[in-house]
């Protein structure tokens, strides 16, 4: 089924990467190029359940497209219940598979020019930072990093993407001005009672929100 999905997404100009289980799939989907998740809910190792459980714990807000059996209401509610945007009920034409894709993506695009995440509101239009109701003053440097940081919803930004969207390819970087500027965007949201900057070492970084 996965070869299948994915063959027939590439077919129609849609860049997809295949997972055979949970953890695997857990781990693509936190990737900060991915617009949208198939989800199967019968997944080895970690049920499809769980990965939308985990990855709305993180904030991921990627939309999800959940893959069901035939009659199994429990599995539906199931999934919708841990963050699922929509489900598919297999067997399945891929035609739809598609069209159900194309169609959370557009219901999750913003309808203005503000990020939020918890009690973080970036406006990208006025270049403007809200913590906890409260603005917050930044640099440059610090707005156009967390607006990648937010842009990702608590998946996976590596050190490279956060060079090229900071710092538009410039080659005299020094390695490590991006740790110093981490650093400070960790001090403009300290006042924040959700929300954190989680450091995966040698890969890069990732804004989590606790919702608890």
């Amino acid at each position: 089924m996965v070869e299948l999905i994915t063959g027939y997404l590439a077919e129609n100009d849609v860049r997809a990467t295949g997972a055979h289980d949970g953890t695997s799939g857990l781990f693509a989907a936190r990737q900060a190029d991915v617009d949208a998740v198939v989800l199967d809910l019968m997944l080895p190792g970690m049920s499809g359940t769980e990965v939308c459980k985990q990855l709305r714990r993180e904030g991921n807000d990627v939309p999800i497209l959940m893959l069901t059996a035939r009659g199994a209401v429990a599995e539906r509610v199931s999934g919708l219940e841990a963050g699922a945007d929509d489900y598919l009920v297999k067997p399945f034409a891929l035609e739809e598979l598609h069209a159900r894709l194309r169609a959370i993506r557009r219901r999750r695009e913003p309808e203005d020019d503000h990020l939020v995440v918890g009690d973080v509101v970036l406006d990208e239009g006025d270049r403007r930072l809200w913590v906890a109701a409260t603005e917050v003053p930044m640099s440059r440097r610090e707005f156009d990093m967390l607006r990648s940081l937010m842009g990702s919803r608590g998946r996976v930004v590596t050190r490279q993407r956060l060079y090229d969207d900071v710092w538009d390819f410039e080659s005299d970087i020094s390695s490590n001005t991006l740790d110093v500027h981490i650093s400070r965007l960790r001090r403009v949201l300290a006042g924040s009672a959700s929300v954190t900057i989680h450091t995966l070492r040698g890969v890069g970084y990732r804004l989590e929100h606790d919702s608890r």
